[in-house]
């Protein structure tokens, strides 16, 4: 075996076992969001199962032998399992009804279609003439097309899309937190991005490259074969990861009636308006309490409004006003001679270690970064 071949098989596995690890986990959850959990263990599985197929063929297993027969691709299936774990975690007592079966209508087919097109060579002699109309071109569109992968591609970006409007249906509903919806946007914008780009590069590879180089079309012969499922393999390893961490997140919160939330919303934006005017956030002992003193509210009203309308967490939203002033600290050529650590304190921060973690939750970079991008 190559070098180039053991690498790949190690890349593939990280992903391969990562997946069946935190499927395992996550299948037997048992705490909240455990529909969603185990849906989500399902497309880990199958993913999982993919990356396990394209190793098995490394090791010369599942192409045209014993193992051919079982190695069934299962593609079809990540674009409606995708858009059910995002709805599962956004309705509540979410159940599967019978009008949901429609969605795996695709992945039915594919399966089928997998089977007929196998069976295939139990027939094949070596002629064209061997097998039956529907049998070759079934043979040449299934194996010598790229078509499972423009379709699993079309239906990952079509479903994402789907389970984008839903975020966006559910929010304007008041119904569910948006700071938990971080994770959710992320894995539908990675999975949408990534196959927009497969689906960008089938394209291209199909009518550019496959025409001018006047060969015919075998797509697991093409260059960007083995880059595609090491892609695979790291959406896969970080989805396990990221999705173990947030199997027990809530998603879902209490619908707030209209008068309430035009009240939370006034606060809101007094809480704003009186930031930007006084910046009481440059306080190092500020506390919810004494802030609503100041603006003479109840304490309660204020984290309620901070968790309903602003959807964020008291220490959270403080600390980004302080890392914005700080930015608008930096940018003054008359603070150059003062320390990263003077100009944090002058921000309002009260230790180092407080600014340090807020420099990386908010900016997602390190305070000596911040420094040198100034």
């Amino acid at each position: 075996m190559s070098v180039s071949s053991t690498i790949i098989i190690i890349l593939l596995s990280v992903g391969c076992v990562q997946g069946l690890i935190y499927g395992g986990i996550l299948l037997r959850s048992s705490e909240n969001n455990k529909l969603a959990n185990r849906i989500l263990a399902t497309i880990l599985f199958f993913l999982s199962y993919r990356l396990l197929v394209q190793i098995l063929r490394l090791f010369g297993l599942g192409r045209y032998d014993g193992w051919y027969y079982v190695m069934l691709d299962f593609s079809w299936i990540h674009g409606p399992l995708l858009y059910f774990y995002v709805k599962a975690h956004l309705t509540n007592n979410f159940k599967f009804k019978r009008n949901d079966l429609v969605h795996l209508i695709p992945f039915a087919i594919q399966v089928a279609f997998s089977i007929f097109v196998r069976l295939q060579n139990l027939y094949w002699e070596g002629t064209r003439e061997s097998l039956s109309w529907l049998g070759y071109w079934g043979y040449v569109v299934w194996m010598n097309l790229s078509t499972i992968y423009f379709v699993a591609s079309i239906l990952i970006i079509l479903y994402a899309t789907k389970a984008q409007r839903l975020i966006k249906v559910k929010n304007r509903g008041e119904t569910i937190s948006n700071g938990s919806l971080n994770w959710l946007k992320k894995v539908l914008l990675a999975f949408k991005v990534y196959f927009i780009v497969v689906l960008c590069i089938l394209i291209v590879d199909l009518i550019v490259i496959n025409k001018a180089a006047f060969t015919s079309y075998f797509y697991f012969t093409q260059f960007y074969y083995y880059p595609f499922f090491i892609g695979i393999s790291g959406l896969t390893y970080w989805l396990g990861i990221e999705g173990y961490r947030r199997k027990d997140s809530k998603y879902l919160r209490a619908k707030i009636p209209n008068d309430e939330l035009a009240q939370l919303t006034m606060i809101a934006n007094d809480l704003n308006a009186t930031m930007e005017e006084n910046k009481w956030f440059k306080d190092p002992e500020l506390t919810l309490g004494s802030l609503a003193a100041n603006m003479k509210i109840k304490p309660y009203l204020l984290t309620k409004c901070l968790n309903t309308v602003i959807q964020k967490k008291f220490a959270d939203y403080i600390n980004e006003l302080r890392v914005k002033e700080l930015q608008s600290l930096l940018q003054q050529p008359k603070n150059k001679k003062y320390t990263l650590l003077s100009l944090a304190f002058e921000a309002g921060f009260n230790s180092k270690s407080s600014f340090n973690r807020a420099v990386k939750k908010h900016l997602g970079v390190s305070p000596s970064e911040l420094r040198t991008s100034f």
